[in-house]
């Protein structure tokens, strides 16, 4: 029987370094509902959700058999040439959920990253308009255009340009902390300066073919907006013809308490990325957006060999009709806020808990320094981190310093109750200095 040990000592040797972010050795035997098992039968609380990858929990019947049953009847067949049932049925449902009152249509992927590819050819494909503007601090995937996107961390794109061209970013309107190290945030229209600016002096506004937002900035920290600068922004994108997308892979699909996260915001994008948890954790992705601009493009600028697989859409399908028949999206936002409420009581009484933010089950928590300087504390966050792993339960941090909770939507009150009083009792262990031994080095981003 092969061991522990053995297994890891396999990884090290053949699994390359550049498709994993280290943390603590968690090898992860199988799965169910919020709960992982290791490879010596411990249980975890899973905080994580496999990236946001798993909402609708591990292993749900419904999902399984709905695998299962599509495995029987068909594996695959691309839908480059051919059709199937799923993909259609799929394609119709997403439409249908997407928010924005005008035709859409839908097309699918493997992953986010190409998703948000996706979005860049389509938005210049409608527009005739060479540049696309993202955000500092923005994660859109690992495919060249999703990496180019993306400006989060130095290692995404050492050693591996050129990247694609006609990327510009701007600051996010981070709520938090300020633009350029400042402490405090700006207003509205200080983070849409660097925008105009840019319009003003060297980037045309007529030949900006879309501007591409994540509503929440996941992988940056869970950060959130400004309340009114999306709404503004997306009246000056459409003001000068540009199109306003949404990647919404990460925090779409109820992990905000909603379908799409835009439903937070007065917008209607018109341009949507899933991904993640569209098929509870088999590998799919989809571009929604205006019948006029999926229209666009010909085949074969945007299609995939194993895109659509029936096995997925099934799988798809299933997920999208638990999500409605167990009420999570109530859920995620009834859970959120008994998460949040507890979290709140922390930030009062730790110096170093800097802010709780988030929306549904999708929070984070910024451990800093000290409030006033809200200086980041990378060690202490990843201190709490294999503190929780030992206890038993799952979770890492991102943004250097923040606490990523988003379980999946199914976890139990209990389940709830437990992790949070998990987190709790670790938090106290960090401000009596019992974790200040643990060694952290090589983990994180």
């Amino acid at each position: 029987m092969t061991t522990y040990e053995e297994l890891m000592q396999k990884d090290e040797r053949y699994f390359a370094k550049a498709g994993r972010i280290s943390y603590y050795p968690l090898l992860i035997e199988h799965a169910y509902g919020a709960t992982l098992v290791d490879f010596d039968e411990k249980e975890y609380i899973d905080l994580l959700s496999s990236a946001s990858a798993i909402n609708v929990g591990h292993s749900p019947k419904k999902i399984t058999d709905a695998i299962k049953v599509q495995a029987d009847k068909m594996i695959h067949y691309t839908p480059a040439y051919m059709y199937h049932e799923p993909a259609i049925h799929l394609a119709e449902k997403l439409c249908e959920i997407t928010p924005g009152n005008f035709d859409k249509k839908a097309t699918f992927g493997l992953t986010g990253s190409d998703a948000c590819d996706g979005i860049m050819k389509y938005a210049r494909a409608y527009t005739g308009r060479p540049n696309i503007v993202t955000f500092q601090n923005a994660y859109h995937g690992s495919t060249y255009g999703a990496i180019s996107m993306s400006a989060i961390n130095t290692k995404m794109r050492a050693k591996i340009g050129p990247i694609v061209p006609n990327i510009e970013h701007i600051p996010f309107p981070d709520n938090y902390r300020g633009m350029y190290g400042q402490v405090e945030s700006n207003s509205i229209e200080e983070y849409l300066a660097p925008f105009k600016q840019m319009m003003e002096t060297y980037l045309p506004p007529e030949e900006i073919a879309c501007v591409v937002i994540e509503t929440l900035q996941g992988d940056g920290g869970l950060l959130e907006p400004v309340p009114g600068y999306f709404e503004a922004l997306y009246e000056l994108c459409h003001e000068h013809g540009i199109l306003f997308a949404v990647d919404d892979v990460q925090q779409g699909l109820g992990r905000t308490g909603t379908w799409c996260s835009t439903e937070h915001f007065n917008i209607e994008a018109d341009l949507v990325a899933y991904g993640k948890s569209l098929a509870g954790g088999m590998p799919l992705s989809a571009i929604v957006g205006r019948k006029e601009i999926m229209d666009s493009l010909e085949a074969p600028a945007h299609l995939f060999t194993t895109g659509a697989n029936p096995v997925c859409c099934a799988a798809s399908l299933a997920t999208l009709n638990m999500i409605e028949e167990d009420n999570l999206l109530q859920e995620s936002t009834r859970k959120g806020e008994i998460a949040q409420r507890r979290m709140k009581k922390w930030q009062e009484d730790y110096s170093f808990i800097g802010d709780v933010r988030g929306l549904g089950l999708s929070i984070g928590i910024d451990i800093v320094t000290d409030k006033k300087s809200k200086t980041k504390d990378e060690q202490a966050a990843l201190k709490l981190c294999n503190r929780l792993f030992e206890r038993g339960a799952v979770l890492i941090a991102i943004g250097e310093s923040v606490l990523r909770f988003q379980p999946p939507l199914v976890i139990t009150d209990q389940e709830l109750t437990k992790a949070l009083d998990l987190i709790e009792e670790t938090i106290k262990e960090l401000a009596e200095g019992k974790l200040d031994d643990y060694d952290v080095s090589g983990q994180g981003w």
